[in-house]
């Protein structure tokens, strides 16, 4: 007998079986046992989160002679013919090989007659972003106006490609990525029911793999599983065949970097690369682990924000003692842009061992963060006793160490004299207020939010308006979310009985963000004349 895959064997049979889109499930039941079933519905999100299974479930349901609480019940003729694909009242599309606009015709004309037995025609379109522009058009008048015993089902990876005349028509839900706590206790589940011993840890493992997806979370375990078969399946197994690094040597790795120990670093590439380890995985995992160690050194009750054990975190708080935020910061986005070039990149190997020796060497880059990090490592330096190069002919009052890297000119720089800009009295009192308070502020934000408000300048931005100038690009694409923006609105209002609107932008290469603000009254008691305002 052959053997089916578990993401086939376990595919949900019943609403309740599927995990992590609770609030998409109790949505379709109840329009069932309503009765308000609508005709088209169009199901979004990324792979694996089970936009198919619900809409195989929803097709059953609807058609089932004796529905159970909202879900089918299996065992009436209608389930069991649906279940086998036996039945014509469900159609299956595959709309990346049938995205013509004969395709469409065709349901078109089928469309026409009811269907011989049971309640409802289903039409799933799977991956329907890939249809035509004429299939799509095709598809409008059907979509509109179907026969009241036809119901649409279009589901999608990527609803940006849809057009909004198809989006308005239909009734649209977002399956979500689920956690990984959702897809440790499922893979529980089914491996007690398969009687398979696995680890806890190496479940978790899998599951955090699978990025937010049941049905990779299930081809991983199935991999690992036949890998290791008649044994139990440990964390190292897992390791060892999904090319994963263990935790202990990031640890090894990070604290080579953080002591500049650039051949170390080499050498421990080298180690993973003979063992076979997937690099573009462990440059991954090395992001989330830095990311840990950043929100150890920046967030309160940050503990509640890492899925790990204690041991686990109190081993993580001695490593983020080895370097500073800004550090943390710097290494996060060389290793995400390192990230991104990995994936068509022939040569992988070798950009991670630049990657190394930029971290490692921080004069080589001119940003701040590297900057600080060079100062950083100068303080820690002095403090053990290393002395540092003196700059030839330093005189009195200028720097009398500096970094390899540093520009002998850098502290011969002037800064220019701020400009003076008037604001009416209203504007400058809003302004003054939330530039004073700033601080608190951002304090009070949400811990996932704060970090990113580091380093921002508030600027008048018109009557009730202010603008947030951010100094990273990272930083901003997080600040300037609206979410974010409208909590900050809600609280500035809540706290100081304040209306302010608050908008954001990122700081243009060059530009001054000293500019000093006065309002009409004290530009006129400075200079000691009349002033003209013209409209």
């Amino acid at each position: 007998m052959s053997y089916t895959a578990l993401y086939r064997r376990w595919r949900p049979q019943i609403f309740e079986d599927v995990k992590g889109q609770e609030h998409i499930v109790t949505t379709l039941r109840n329009q069932i046992l309503s009765g308000r079933i609508g005709h088209a519905y169009l199901f979004c999100g990324t792979r694996g989160t089970g936009k198919t299974s619900v809409a195989k479930i929803f097709a059953r349901a609807v058609n089932c002679e004796h529905p159970v609480d909202g879900s089918p019940c299996g065992k009436c003729s209608g389930c069991q013919q649906i279940a086998a694909g036996n039945s014509l009242n469900v159609v299956e599309i595959d709309a990346a090989s049938n995205n013509g606009v004969e395709n469409i015709r065709e349901i078109r004309e089928q469309v026409q007659y009811p269907p011989t037995e049971g309640r409802y025609r289903v039409y799933i379109i799977d991956e329907v972003h890939m249809l035509s522009v004429g299939a799509f058009n095709a598809l409008l008048k059907t979509l509109e106006e179907p026969p009241s015993y036809v119901i649409f089902i279009l589901a999608t990876t990527e609803v940006h490609k849809i057009p909004i005349t198809v989006l308005s028509r239909c009734q649209r839900y977002d399956f979500r990525r689920i956690t990984v706590e959702v897809i440790a206790g499922r893979l529980k589940e089914l491996t007690d029911e398969e009687h398979m011993p696995v680890e806890e840890k190496a479940l978790r493992y899998v599951a955090k793999a699978a990025d937010g997806s049941m049905r990779d979370a299930l081809s991983l375990l199935d991999q690992c599983a036949a890998f290791h078969f008649g044994e139990p399946l440990t964390y190292e197994h897992v390791l060892d065949v999904l090319g994963a690094v263990d935790h202990r040597v990031f640890r090894e790795l990070f604290a080579a970097l953080s002591e500049g120990r650039t051949r170390d670093c080499i050498l421990k590439l080298e180690e993973m690369v003979v063992q076979g380890r997937e690099l573009g995985q462990f440059i991954t995992d090395f992001i989330w682990y830095f990311r840990n160690l950043l929100l150890l050194k920046t967030a309160e009750d940050a503990e509640d924000l890492l899925d790990m054990s204690e041991e686990n975190i109190n081993l993580l708080r001695e490593d983020a003692a080895l370097a500073s935020e800004y550090t943390l910061t710097r290494y996060i986005r060389i290793f995400s842009d390192l990230s991104n070039q990995l994936r068509y990149a022939s040569q992988k190997r070798v950009l991670i061992e630049i990657a190394f020796i930029k971290l490692t060497k921080p004069e080589m880059e001119q940003s701040l963060d590297s900057v600080l990090e060079r100062l950083d490592r100068m303080e820690r330096q002095l403090g053990e006793g290393v002395p540092q190069r003196l700059i030839p002919g330093a005189q009195s009052g200028e720097p009398a160490v500096r970094d390899a890297g540093q520009s002998a000119n850098a502290g011969s720089e002037i800064t220019p004299e701020p400009q003076t800009v008037t604001l009416p009295k209203a504007q400058l009192a809003d302004l003054n207020l939330i530039r004073n308070e700033w601080g608190k502020i951002v304090r009070e934000l949400g811990m996932s939010a704060r970090p990113s408000f580091r380093e921002t300048v508030v600027e008048p931005a018109g009557e009730g308006c202010l603008c947030i100038v951010f100094q990273d690009s990272m930083n901003y694409s997080i600040g300037s979310r609206p979410s974010v923006l409208g909590d900050l609105e809600r609280y500035v209002e809540q706290v100081y009985q304040k209306e302010i609107y608050f908008k954001a932008r990122l700081r243009e290469s060059g530009e001054r963000l000293n500019t000093r603000y006065i309002s009409d009254e004290e530009l006129k008691e400075n200079i000691h004349m009349d002033i003209m305002i013209e409209d």
